[in-house]
C-alpha cells in the first residue's frame, strides 16, 4: 500500500479540489451561473444566468435595469459567481465557486461589445442568424452589463472523492465520523 491516506469520512472535502484544467474546461462549456448578491436588508438572493468569461478571468452577463438585483448591485457589489458541470461532458458533481466584485455598464460602448459577443457564445451552433437575432433582441432600452471581477475562488471535485472513496473501499477501510 502506498504512503497515501485513505479517507474514512467527508469531513474535509477540500482536499477534492477542481484542478485548473477541468476548470478551464468547465467554464468552457457551461454557459449558465447561479449569480449571486444580497438585498438590502441584507438577505442573500440568487438567479440563474448566462455568462461568459473573458480572457482576464471576468465574467460578463446582462439584466434589465429593472431587476431587483441591479439595484442591489449598485448598494452592494459583493457578488457570488457559480459555475456546476450539470449538463455538460464533464457530468455532475464539478463546481467552482467565484465570490467576485460587480460593476454595473449602462453605456453604449460596452453593450455593443457585449450583446454580440454573448449572443456568439449561445447560439453559435445553432446558426449565424439566430446569433444576429438575439444580440439584437438584446438591445433594449433598460438592459445594462454587469462584469464581475473574481476576488476569492472555491473548487470542487467530484470525480476525486469518489475515486478516493474507492480506493478506500478496496483497502477495507471502515467509513465512521472521527
Amino acid at each position: 500500500m502506498s504512503d497515501e491516506k485513505l479517507i474514512n469520512n467527508y469531513e474535509d472535502v477540500t482536499v477534492y479540489g477542481l484542478d485548473p484544467e477541468r476548470e478551464e474546461q468547465l467554464i468552457a462549456e457551461q454557459n449558465e451561473c447561479t449569480f449571486g448578491w444580497v438585498t438590502k436588508d441584507g438577505s442573500p438572493m440568487a438567479a440563474i444566468m448566462s455568462y461568459f468569461r473573458t480572457e482576464d478571468g471576468t465574467f460578463w452577463m446582462t439584466a434589465s435595469g429593472q431587476r431587483k438585483r441591479i439595484p442591489a448591485i449598485r448598494r452592494d457589489a459583493r457578488v457570488v459567481v457559480t459555475v456546476t458541470s450539470t449538463g455538460t461532458s464533464m457530468r455532475p458533481g464539478k463546481t467552482v465557486t467565484y465570490k467576485g466584485i460587480a460593476t454595473v455598464h449602462d453605456d453604449e460602448e460596452t453593450k455593443q461589445w457585449f450583446y454580440p459577443r454573448l449572443a456568439e457564445r449561445l447560439y453559435a451552433q445553432r446558426s449565424p442568424e439566430r446569433v444576429v437575432e438575439f444580440a439584437k433582441m438584446l438591445d433594449s432600452p433598460r438592459r445594462v452589463v454587469v462584469s464581475i471581477v473574481p476576488v476569492l475562488r472555491v473548487g470542487y471535485d467530484g470525480d476525486k472523492m469518489g475515486e478516493a472513496t474507492r480506493k478506500a473501499r478496496e483497502a477495507g477501510v471502515i467509513f465512521q465520523h472521527d
